[in-house]
């Protein structure tokens, strides 16, 4: 496939305002750098990295900037699901009262999960504390597993990240809290009321056991107002691509891509091309822009 660096975007970065090493304004000056044309600031549970960029518009210089969060969910609706089940939301309105008020509550339960955490490390003999995981992490950050993964390859507990998540800070290993979640249906709700799009992130990271599964999964979310599955991603294999891109067709959703950038945290992933092979051409945020703005088009004719 041809790289064209200039004609590329990213619809899926984090940032230090949840759980990635970036400053949000630095992040978008590397976006420039990098020669994005569009991204989109999706920290998990949390809109303030948002908020920042666009009190700084300037430090866009001629990348375009949609708003965006990626919001855990779950649902009892759908209790044959798991894995990273997660919905992203594209072009709302950063003051949205109900939106702000769910991911302020989200951070306050993924806050206090932290020093569980911890407490349970501490059980099986690596020795850490809060204040030392927040003095090892970048300032303003979400505190959250990433950070607490990275104190433990300094103090030499574990030799890497992934090691730190594949023996205690991983789903089903010893030290595992399960975190907040808002309902599917609730989270999708929440992101057109505030004008915004909803779309499936990463679906080849659900563990589902044949394609039939994913079908009826999205079959289900579209008539909560799902619109939208991130296609393009660096862990999704070329048959995964071809498999979610039909699905997609089937049942008319817009498709989207991104990175999944998080810097420091994952230092083999890089913001616009993932693991070098990753191609998100500007179309794709063309066609996502028009149907935000219809969206919130048809929302005001319809309260005047």
């Amino acid at each position: 496939m041809e790289f064209n660096s200039g004609n590329i975007i990213d619809l899926h970065v984090h940032s230090t305002a949840s759980d990635g090493s970036f400053d949000p304004l630095d992040l978008a000056r590397l976006a420039g750098k990098a020669g994005l044309k569009a991204f989109a600031l999706t920290d998990h549970d949390a809109i303030e990295g948002s908020k920042k960029i666009l009190k700084n518009r300037d430090v866009l210089g001629p990348v375009q900037f949609l708003t965006g969060v990626e919001i855990s969910v779950g649902s009892t609706d759908f209790s044959n699901i798991a894995g990273s089940f997660h919905i992203l939301g594209y072009g709302f309105d950063l003051e949205h009262p109900r939106l702000n008020q769910a991911l302020k509550t989200q951070q306050s339960a993924r806050k206090n999960r932290n020093p569980q955490i911890i407490e349970l490390l501490n059980h099986l003999g690596l020795k850490i504390s809060l204040p030392e995981v927040i003095a090892a992490s970048e300032e303003n950050a979400q505190i959250g597993r990433p950070h607490i993964a990275r104190l433990l390859v300094q103090k030499g507990f574990v030799s890497s990240i992934n090691e730190a998540f594949d023996r205690y800070l991983g789903k089903g290993r010893p030290a595992y809290i399960d975190k907040p979640r808002i309902e599917a249906w609730e989270a999708i709700a929440l992101i057109i009321s505030a004008g915004g799009i909803a779309v499936l992130a990463h679906p080849g990271l659900l563990h589902m056991p044949n394609m039939a599964a994913c079908d009826a999964l999205i079959a289900r979310l579209v008539v909560m107002g799902l619109r939208g599955m991130e296609i393009f991603y660096p862990g999704h294999t070329r048959e995964q691509i071809d498999l979610y891109s039909g699905i997609a067709r089937k049942y008319h959703l817009l498709i989207t891509g991104g990175s999944d950038f998080h810097g420091a945290v994952n230092p083999d992933i890089h913001i616009g091309t993932g693991r070098g092979d990753l191609h998100v051409p500007y179309a794709i945020y063309e066609r996502l822009a028009d149907a935000i703005h219809s969206l919130q088009s048809l929302q005001k004719r319809c309260q005047s």
